[in-house]
């Protein structure tokens, strides 16, 4: 049979993206469908505003800190409005750039919601398309639970816009995302309340870098009510909204907040004409190569199972891609993957928790420093730098590395190259450290923890 493409791909994100213009590139002929905006939640709605909103939180404390450096300055102030217009002329800017790489790429862009008709079909604004395979990359989208009042909050995808810039702001959720915000908007000037259910943030990191993180969050000022659950929010005369509790407190914020989760955006999809079947959680079951349980369709991102990075899905979309047309194989390694919690200070983390760690191996020693940065002796901050190495001592093999503390991020995505390529305790203790630089304290790290 022919068919009008190759390819079809529905979701322009950054997984579909890198999928469709490498198979392009193959000599595949495809198409690719988005209905929102180019670029996924990373570029609109999630990493990309994120991270500059993360910068602007942190000037704050610079405007602070330089007056131990000699910096005389008067009063600063912050306009709501103009981060928020910045914010938008530069996504609409990496926009073009989506559009410009699927045009040279040679993927035809069609506009609208795709939904799929049968296993070799999907239809796009009323015109159904035929394709040799459908890949769904369609990612997810916040989750806010039911429950009265719930029309009042807003989510990650609307914060970034709001109307007015809100002096109370209520955050729920535990969850990196939570805490990100937290911290952007206590930074911004916002009187913070974070509220979770469970009894420590961050669930899924290192406990040890949980348990600081938190005390630095509530150090900067953040509200952290942790083991209280939200009843009901009703909006008063004032506007204002009135957060009633469990426990039987009430909170008055200008604006809440709700960070509890993702859930793969599987809505008018067409998934019910196709054999295509869901995992318990809700998310598309594929195997090693990313197919579904019906032959021609292809998944793969944040609606799958896996780790929801946008750095995975870029992976994901290149294998794929060069499995189906170019005869490469279908491989990804997860193992070791760095990421960062852009919190303040951040996170960053590859390889295996001190949890894991001892769970797997019944020799692990861990190297840990904690320390004032030499910034800060100066700056008046009492922020303080985690950093901590889980070594195998019956091979020396680094199992993994945490660090909370200014720029952890950057730091570990070099990190990240060691770690990969199997690096042991022996290569960073002959590794000559940067100095002055936080950094080397990896390096120099030469007394293990006896506990």
């Amino acid at each position: 049979m022919q068919y009008d493409y190759d390819l079809f791909v529905i979701g322009a994100g950054s997984g579909g993206v890198r999928a469709s213009r490498m198979s392009a590139s193959y000599g595949a002929r495809v198409a690719i469908c988005e209905d929102l905006y180019l670029g996924g939640t990373c570029v609109n709605v999630g990493c990309v505003p994120k991270k500059l909103y993360v910068y602007a939180s942190e000037y704050s404390a610079h405007f602070n800190e330089s007056a131990g450096f000699g910096w005389q300055s008067g009063k600063a102030s912050f306009d709501w409005a103009t981060l928020r217009k910045n914010k938008s002329t530069e996504i609409s800017r990496l926009n073009g750039i989506y559009d410009g790489i699927l045009d040279r790429a040679n993927v035809d862009l069609k506009k609208g919601r795709g939904r799929i008709v049968d296993a070799h079909t999907v239809e796009v604004a009323g015109k159904q398309y035929t394709a040799e395979r459908i890949l769904l990359a369609v990612g997810g989208q916040p989750f806010i639970p039911d429950f009265q009042g719930n029309e009042y909050v807003v989510s990650s995808n609307e914060v970034f816009d709001l109307e007015a810039f809100p002096e109370r702001l209520v955050i729920v959720g535990g969850g990196y995302i939570s805490v990100e915000f937290a911290g952007i908007f206590n930074g911004l000037g916002s009187k913070v309340t974070q509220l979770h259910r469970g009894d420590h943030i961050l669930d899924g990191f290192d406990q040890e870098v949980r348990h600081f993180s938190m005390a630095e969050m509530i150090k900067k000022g953040i509200n952290l009510r942790l083991n209280t659950h939200v009843d009901s929010i009703e909006k008063q005369d004032d506007g204002s909204l009135r957060v009633n509790l469990k426990e039987g407190q009430e909170i008055i914020a200008d604006a809440v907040l709700y960070a509890t989760g993702r859930k793969p955006q599987l809505a008018n999809l067409g998934l019910e004409n196709v054999n295509v079947k869901l995992t318990a959680s809700g998310h598309v079951a594929v195997n090693d190569c990313f197919q579904t349980s019906e032959p021609s369709i292809y998944a793969l991102g944040d609606m799958t199972p896996g780790m929801a990075l946008t750095p995975v899905a870029l992976a994901e979309g290149m294998a794929l891609a060069k499995s189906l047309y170019n005869h490469e194989p279908c491989e990804i390694d997860y193992s070791n993957i760095a990421t960062t919690v852009f919190c303040q200070p951040n996170i960053g983390t590859v390889g295996m928790t001190e949890e894991q760690a001892r769970s797997k191996y019944p020799n692990v020693v861990k190297y840990r420093s904690e320390f004032r940065s030499m910034k800060h002796t100066i700056s008046g901050s009492q922020e303080r730098t985690l950093m901590k190495l889980l070594v195998d001592r019956d091979t020396d093999k680094v199992l993994g590395v945490h660090m909370v503390g200014a720029d952890a991020g950057e730091i570990m995505q070099g990190i990240a190259i060691a770690i990969k390529a199997g690096a042991s305790k022996a290569d960073f203790d002959a590794t000559v450290g940067i100095h002055p630089t936080a950094a080397e304290e990896f390096v120099t790290m030469r007394e293990a923890v006896i506990e």
